[in-house]
């Protein structure tokens, strides 16, 4: 039986480049992959990105309402059709973004279709609260693996402060993608509660 994996850490973690890493292994083994991402994730559009630099297009993106286990299926006879092989594993990335009937949906491809299945995400917001994706693979993935990223104060990092034109804010939507004006920094416990006063939601 194949396993739901879940790789997680705060921001600048390696996330995405671990997840294109993978996809390289599985690949220059002579083995297909299917990458995919929520739609959520509007940067590089339908292309994995990795902070440092390397990008490679997804092969189906997941929307909010997606029944993904039907999504993943008609990209799975795609490689079949095309390639004539079975499909080694799905990589998922920013998978925090998916619902739980999704992330359930990753369960059950890992069990009853017997694919390896890998998914990449953060495991809470900038408020300190838990994606309703990160929460649900806690619950179920078969393995737990922290990616670990330092602080600016060189402790590890573990909450994902977010900043708006360069200033700390700890009110707002839950997502916001990092772009021109909204970034992300991983902080620790203690300069976390240093910037927010305090605040932990």
């Amino acid at each position: 039986m194949a396993k739901l994996y879940f790789r997680y850490g705060a921001m600048n973690s390696g996330k995405s480049t671990a997840l294109l890493q993978a996809a390289y292994n599985y690949e220059e083994r002579g083995q297909r992959v299917l990458l995919a991402k929520p739609d959520t994730d509007t940067r590089g559009d339908d292309q994995i990105v990795s902070r440092l630099g390397v990008t490679r297009r997804t092969d189906f993106l997941v929307g909010a309402g997606d029944d993904l286990a039907a999504v993943f299926s008609a990209a799975r006879q795609g490689v079949r059709d095309e390639t004539g092989q079975e499909l080694a594993c799905l990589l998922v990335d920013e998978a925090q973004f998916l619902s739980a009937a999704q992330v359930d949906d990753l369960l059950r491809i890992a069990v009853l279709d017997d694919i390896p299945v890998l998914a990449y995400g953060i495991r809470t917001d900038f408020q300190t609260r838990a994606f309703d994706g990160a929460a649900r693979l806690f619950e179920v993935s078969h393995s737990l693996e922290e990616l670990k990223t330092i602080c600016r104060c060189g402790r590890k990092a573990m909450f994902n402060a977010r900043l708006i034109d360069g200033a700390y804010v700890f009110d707002g939507d839950q997502v916001a993608i990092d772009g021109a004006t909204v970034a992300y920094e991983p902080l620790c416990g203690s300069c976390y509660l240093e910037e927010s006063g305090g605040r932990l939601a």
